[in-house]
């Protein structure tokens, strides 16, 4: 089983590395790379969600063919991987086992007015204080959270700008959703996810904010391991 893995605005496929070596050794960790980050550091930024999108799929199809696979996803990865979903059903082919979504409310809820990308840099860099879970390194480097404002801006304006399409099709599979307890969302923001699929539901919830998955990497593991050897003997994968 491959679980493929899709940051939080700003986050590389580095987040999930240390993943690797406690889930089921029947399950695989495949973090996603995105433009503007790691190793394609040099690549422009997306200009939208769909092209964020369309570029996960592409690196994804050929590999679903011939595995089973669940997908994972932290604040603007749990967009992505709602998105990709229906980017794999258009295509026609293999679909996930299971999906996870993280520090992210349901996509038919309403989104803030307010978009950050528009604020000037140094009142954008005090909202993203703010929200907690930027690292100390960058904090107190002037000169590198400079550096890394342009790639903040872009995942948030591609958030931002995200216009919600109802589906006539709901998801199959089953999904679970994590959340922090001291995040912004309230409880229909979490509960509405049941909405979006046809398959089981189930919540968690974490102590701390909106990057409480920086700091229960051992209790979210669990709970995917658990997960997807469950869904294993279920659809009697492998």
């Amino acid at each position: 089983m491959i679980l493929f893995c899709l940051p939080y605005a700003g986050g590389s496929e580095v987040i999930f590395y240390s993943w690797k070596n406690d889930v089921h050794p029947d399950i695989d960790i495949y973090p996603i790379q995105l433009k503007g980050r790691g190793r394609r550091f040099n690549e422009p930024f997306y200009e939208s969600l769909e092209e964020a999108v369309q570029d996960i799929f592409e690196q994804i199809q050929g590999t679903v063919k011939n595995h089973d696979y669940a997908v994972f996803g932290h604040s603007m990865g749990s967009l992505l991987a709602y998105e990709l979903y229906y980017q794999l059903s258009n295509a026609n082919v293999k679909m996930p086992a299971h999906l996870f979504f993280s520090g992210y409310r349901a996509p038919n809820r309403i989104r803030k007015k307010v978009k950050l990308h528009d604020l000037p840099d140094h009142v954008f860099k005090k909202k993203i204080i703010e929200l907690g879970g930027t690292l100390e390194e960058l904090i107190n480097n002037e000169e590198l959270f400079e550096l890394f404002i342009p790639l903040l801006k872009s995942d948030f304006k591609m958030v931002e700008n995200y216009i919600y399409q109802e589906r006539a099709a709901k998801i199959e599979c089953d999904i679970t959703v994590l959340n922090g307890k001291e995040d912004s969302m309230d409880e229909q923001d979490i509960s509405d996810w049941k909405k979006h699929t046809d398959g089981n539901f189930k919540a968690h919830y974490f102590e701390g904010n909106h990057f409480f998955i920086n700091h229960h990497a051992e209790n979210i593991i669990n709970i995917i391991n658990r997960t997807l050897t469950e869904s294993r003997k279920h659809h009697q994968f492998y």
